[in-house]
């Protein structure tokens, strides 16, 4: 499985976040909603590159991820990401919502809250932020409309946003149940390279 190679950033009022994740993942930037749904045409013309006889099946993908993509961000989400990663020529379907939540990070009680229900515990990122991680199963709508047996695995992060009464949400999902453990030690490290820079900062680097 490849590492995280391809940085990120997202711009705060104050702050902007780094993460790093990899090369096959694909970014989807969730406002404006003009930038959305050029992102989202974008990916559809690269992933049709070359096949111009499945106007149906290329309509249809569209508007499933434009409908994702509005769906993150009726959520408070800020960045989709979609993985393309493959094994063997296996697709490794995996996401990432990267959210906003108006409410602070200031005990772990607090974001149980946020979180619903489910333990939460607590993790320190490398980066030095104190953080909440949740990992969780359920069946989702699309899975249940794909008729799959497997579960959704799904692990989620809370972090402070430096200096503000927020947090940050980051919600990683596979339907990959039978290799479940694997994508969650790829979604750990993912989340293992947040990092907040001050807008006076140089960037190191970006998509």
């Amino acid at each position: 499985m490849q590492q995280p190679t391809t940085p990120d950033q997202s711009a705060d009022r104050d702050h902007s976040f780094g993460l790093i994740t990899p090369e096959d993942w694909y970014r989807i930037p969730l406002q404006p909603e003009e930038r959305r749904e050029a992102s989202v045409t974008a990916l559809i013309r690269r992933q049709f590159a070359g096949v111009d006889d499945q106007p149906v099946l290329r309509r249809r993908a569209e508007e499933q991820l434009l409908g994702a993509a509005e769906a993150g961000a009726a959520q408070g989400g800020v960045v989709l990401y979609l993985s393309f990663l493959a094994a063997a020529g296996i697709p490794l379907s995996a996401s990432l919502l990267i959210s906003r939540i108006r409410q602070p990070f200031d005990s772990l009680d607090a974001v149980a809250a946020l979180a619903g229900k489910g333990e939460v515990a607590p993790v320190a990122l490398p980066a030095g932020s104190r953080a909440a991680r949740r990992r969780r199963s359920e069946r989702s709508r699309e899975t249940e409309k794909l008729g799959s047996e497997f579960q959704d695995t799904i692990v989620e992060y809370f972090t402070p946003v430096p200096d503000r009464d927020e947090s940050l949400m980051l919600t990683f999902s596979t339907p990959m149940e039978p290799i479940a453990d694997a994508m969650v030690e790829l979604f750990d490290a993912i989340a293992g390279t947040l990092c907040w820079r001050t807008r006076n900062e140089e960037p190191d680097g970006g998509a």
